[in-house]
């Protein structure tokens, strides 16, 4: 069985690692020595860690068990909106001190923020890696890392009828999180390396529609949907791949 490391046990690594651990021996890092109990009473194997925003007085341990890992899940922030450049230079820092010289699979989790805010369909060429500066920093140390940029995170108790949205009738990016370990899932099991994909739904209603649907309230039709839609038909055509809940307003279902 393959052992997976997940750097971060947030709301998203929690979903993968509980998906995953059926099929996979999973290995997880935690902010907390209680978290870190529960999930080693849970049977996986789990490590307390920091990643700073600063330089270290001391090099950060690397983690013991990284040697018999053979795919890592990068799900803690790497983007300037999380912190400063600086800060982010030293937060991805102590994380390669803590992975050392991995050689497996590496899978970084970014996000569909990296797009400008424009009405249009974008695609991965419209904003490169060599323009984001977390996803840049990742690749030069880790060139094998495929880096994913996610939508907005939903499924289980987050969906947009739960918040209070501005704008509409701009078209919603989201993927359920469902979708985002069956790509990661796929991806080891084709032993992809170097790859940047989009991953969101391939339907993007407005909010307004998504939230009438998920109160279950009489489909409307928006006279025009506004705002960007980011396409994930570059990892459709390469992975083949099929979308569990390819329409962000039936995700509750």
């Amino acid at each position: 069985m393959k052992k997976i490391g997940i750097i971060g046990y947030g709301w998203l690594g929690e979903r993968i690692a509980t998906a995953m651990s059926d099929r996979y021996t999973i290995c997880a890092t935690t902010t907390t020595q209680d978290k870190a109990d529960e999930l080693n009473a849970k049977g996986f194997c789990a490590k307390v860690a920091h990643f700073m925003d600063y330089q270290l007085t001391e090099p950060y341990p690397q983690w013991e068990e990284i040697h018999n890992m053979d795919a890592l899940i990068i799900t803690i922030p790497v983007s300037e909106k999380s912190c400063c450049v600086s800060s982010l230079y030293n937060r991805i820092k102590n994380l390669s001190l803590f992975i050392g010289d991995f050689k497996g699979q590496l899978f970084l989790m970014s996000s569909t923020d990296v797009y400008p805010d424009i009405s249009k369909d974008l695609t991965e060429e419209d904003v490169p890696v060599e323009k984001v500066s977390g996803e840049r920093l990742v690749r030069n140390t880790y060139p094998q890392v495929n880096i994913l940029r996610l939508g907005g995170l939903m499924g289980d108790h987050r969906l947009l009828k739960n918040y209070t949205v501005t704008n509409a009738d701009a078209a919603v990016n989201h993927i359920h999180y469902t979708d985002i370990v069956r790509v990661i899932s796929e991806m080891i099991e084709k032993g992809s390396k170097g790859k940047l994909y989009n991953v969101t739904a391939p339907m993007h209603p407005s909010k307004n529609q998504v939230i009438h649907a998920q109160k279950d309230l009489p489909d409307i039709e928006a006279d025009e949907v506004k705002g960007k839609k980011i396409l994930s038909s570059k990892l459709i055509s390469e992975l083949n791949f099929v979308f569990r809940y390819p329409d962000p307003r039936y995700f509750h279902l």
